[in-house]
């Protein structure tokens, strides 16, 4: 890098002498004879050092002159030569403004050396401004940080290993508080010991962001739904130092949610509920047109049994839409689990034996009794059924379909009734959305209520829903559903029995079943999946 230099001697030959010699030193140099001459340069060139003989204006007004240039640019080194009996004045007089003194005649090593220093002084102040001007952009950035961290809408707090916050933005300080060095879990949650589950903990431990729901509590006593999604903070080194944790107020969704639900299940009770006794109705009416044709006075008979008993329910049903419309509880009471399996079948299987589907069923006579709400829980296990033989009537890629029901003891506590066909299937993207609000994959012709009820009623009852799919392979659907209503078993799981199927007992609506559609025994659930 070329430095400028200014040399300042009325011996002009010297001066140029000087010159020559620093030049091949890459230095660019101007040369000043008199007080004039080295104002004007030094005004112009601003020079990085300047080599000066004071006497050059006098002795006073040299230095007067030299301690001007290093006020008006105080990263100048300079560097006084003069006579030997001169340098004790000139060193009292400028003490620390100058960086060094040399004695005429100048010595070549020293002043090599005293410029080396030089270079060096202006290299390094250089840096310190450059650094001092980067400081200075690092605490607007700062600011400007602290503005965005305060003014996003969401909870933000920062947490140590031991779970303390160490910074938190506006919006968590005034619904939380503004205690520094409280522990998350006492602020969030009101706990005295750590949440389970912690995200803060999993990326503290995998160093990767983790998302959560949970359910916090304000200072004001107001719960508020949050989802939480949280970030590691790393030294300069990559170790966690701390860890960021974001929480967006999702309250009102979860409200429009549960408000969805209601509407859901209010429509679920008119559309699906409907739906169900209608293909019943259908069934009747299907036998009472064949028992006429057959002039058969027992299936005449049973037909209109069946029509009057659906119509009654259809008109009980549509007196309860009100009722249904204020989130209306689930009805326990004891059941016989045979009888309400029994009852589904009847429901589908005019539908099924109308489009030539087989319906294979393989009940349990020691099903047993059980806490329900039969109007609820007949409707989503009709609602599965349904469901099947509809995948085996909408599948054109074969024509040999068949569907299985199964029900039997899972253990003491529990029972399994299984669905599955051999029709379509579904990939992967629709078993994921399939007990989503309002998704249907049958297009104009589903409500997108069906699943999300039926999925909706088996968990309100405690129970559980496992699936197994493939596109063209059929769907197995197991569900697993307690004897007794949820809260007599709260906090509690019950556990997977492994149930060896049996040998069926022929009944009106059963066939001996072969392997399963997918390729095991039905009901072989050992391994807790369908």
């Amino acid at each position: 890098m070329t430095v400028t230099l200014l040399i300042i001697d009325p011996d002009t030959s010297l001066a140029e002498a000087l010159a020559t010699y620093l030049a091949r030193q890459q230095f660019a140099v101007d040369i000043a004879g008199g007080e004039a001459d080295a104002a004007g340069l030094f005004e112009r060139h601003a020079h990085k050092i300047v080599l000066a003989d004071p006497i050059f204006a006098g002795r006073v007004k040299g230095i007067a002159l030299l301690r001007r240039f290093k006020a008006d640019q105080p990263l100048t080194q300079l560097i006084v030569f003069t006579a030997e009996e001169l340098l004790a004045p000139f060193m009292e007089q400028l003490g620390s403004d100058a960086l060094g003194f040399l004695s005429k005649p100048v010595n070549s090593l020293a002043l090599d050396h005293i410029l080396r220093q030089a270079r060096e002084w202006i290299s390094l102040k250089s840096k310190i401004e450059r650094y001092t001007a980067r400081l200075d952009d690092l605490h607007t950035a700062q600011v400007s940080y602290q503005q965005l961290f305060d003014e996003v809408p969401c909870y933000i707090s920062v947490q140590d290993r031991r779970f303390r916050i160490t910074a938190a933005n506006r919006l968590f300080k005034k619904d939380f508080g503004t205690q520094v060095g409280a522990f998350c879990y006492e602020v969030y949650k009101h706990r005295s010991t750590q949440c389970p589950n912690c995200p803060v903990a999993d990326t503290f431990k995998d160093g990767k962001p983790h998302q959560t729901e949970e359910i916090v509590t304000s200072r004001s006593g107001r719960q508020y739904n949050v989802l939480t999604w949280t970030a590691p903070i790393r030294d300069e080194r990559g170790n966690i130092t701390q860890v960021m944790e974001m929480s967006t107020n999702i309250t009102q969704i979860r409200k429009l949610q549960d408000h969805l639900v209601s509407l859901g299940l209010m429509l679920g009770s008119m559309s699906h509920g409907v739906k169900g006794m209608l293909t019943a109705l259908d069934g009747g009416i299907y036998q009472l047109e064949t028992g006429l044709k057959r002039q058969d006075p027992d299936r005449i008979q049973h037909a209109f049994d069946q029509i009057r008993q659906m119509t009654d329910r259809i008109r009980k049903m549509v007196l309860e839409i009100l009722y249904y419309a204020k989130s209306r509880e689930l009805q326990y009471r004891e059941v016989d689990a045979h009888r309400l399996a029994r009852t589904v079948v009847a429901t589908v299987y005019p539908v099924a034996e109308r489009h030539r589907v087989p319906l294979k069923t393989d009940i349990d006579p020691a099903l047993g009794m059980c806490e329900a709400d039969p109007n609820w829980l007949q409707a989503a296990l009709v609602n599965f059924l349904e469901n099947a033989v509809e995948a085996c009537i909408h599948d054109q890629s074969q024509s040999d379909h068949e569907v299985w029901f199964q029900a039997r003891p899972d253990g003491p506590d529990r029972i399994c009734f299984e669905v599955i066909d051999n029709g379509m299937g579904m990939d992967r993207e629709t078993q994921e959305k399939m007990f989503t609000l309002f998704f249907s994959s049958k297009g104009s012709k589903g409500t997108g209520l069906g699943m999300f009820i039926a999925n909706h009623v088996i968990t309100q009852h405690g129970g559980s829903i496992r699936v197994t799919s493939s596109p063209g392979q059929g769907t197995r659907f197991l569900i697993l559903l307690p004897r007794h209503r949820p809260d007599k078993h709260a906090g509690s799981e019950l556990p997977i029995h492994e149930v060896p199927p049996r040998n069926p007992e022929p009944d009106q609506l059963h066939i001996d079943p072969p392997a399963g559609p997918l390729g095991s025994p039905p009901c072989a659930h050992g391994d807790d999946s369908p």
